[in-house]
């Protein structure tokens, strides 16, 4: 058994028990809130994640990767840059609840009391993706009709590649449609747009580098009829 580690472990935690606290920010009024919203689904229980968060015990010891992961925005996982593209299914915290783990995190992470924690949600088992394709982009694609997107989904990228899709109209006007940085293909996923992305007759969706995905595949927006 390699003991290194976990003497190195068993001290960084013996030293978090100690932080001074400098923050009026608690776990119990403030953080936990976060977590269920934006962590819970995957950090829980027979969740994917490797590790629970959801309580304050089992988050503590994290406090500090926790802050790293999220400035970064490797956590919670989204793969796409956030402001190409307007998704619904976007996970990424707000500045607002950055700077409230941070702040929390700087400021020794305390519980706060626990009569104020929330209900916990109930988390389901996720449904099938209902993603069906309707346009599939292996080289530039002119559209000959008027389109409406309201998803799109990527496969087949190669391992921490990135790549760039975008709409450009006959008039010369550009849409960000995707970019994916770094891809990773544990998260592949279906980006679903906020509002239909309505594209002209005559638009060519573009492909950066060209050629680096198996498949690029968007599904059309549902109609508003009655």
């Amino acid at each position: 058994m390699n003991r290194v580690p976990l003497l190195a472990l068993a001290f960084a935690l013996l030293a978090s028990a100690h932080d001074p606290i400098t923050t009026k920010l608690t776990w119990t009024t403030d953080i936990v809130r976060i977590v269920y919203a934006k962590c819970g689904s995957c950090h829980r229980p027979g969740g994917s994640a490797p590790m629970s968060l959801l309580d304050y015990a089992d988050a503590r010891p994290w406090a500090k990767a926790i802050k790293e992961e999220v400035l970064e925005r490797r956590m919670p996982p989204w793969g796409a840059v956030k402001g190409f593209g307007d998704f619904a299914n976007d996970p990424s915290l707000t500045q607002e609840e950055l700077h409230l783990i941070a702040d929390w995190v700087e400021g020794g992470a305390p519980e706060g009391d626990p009569k104020y924690l929330p209900d916990r949600p109930a988390w389901s088992t996720a449904a099938a993706d209902p993603f069906q394709p309707k346009w599939l982009v292996s080289a530039p694609l002119r559209l000959s009709a008027p389109a409406a997107l309201g998803a799109v989904r990527v496969e087949g990228v190669p391992e921490h590649r990135s790549l760039k899709v975008v709409a450009v109209e006959p008039g010369g006007r550009i849409q960000p449609l995707l970019w994916l940085y770094g891809y990773r293909h544990k998260y592949t996923r279906t980006y679903a747009y906020r509002e239909p992305v309505r594209l002209p007759a005559g638009t060519t969706i573009v492909v950066a580098p060209a050629g680096i995905a198996r498949q690029i595949a968007f599904s059309e927006a549902p109609s508003r009829g009655r």
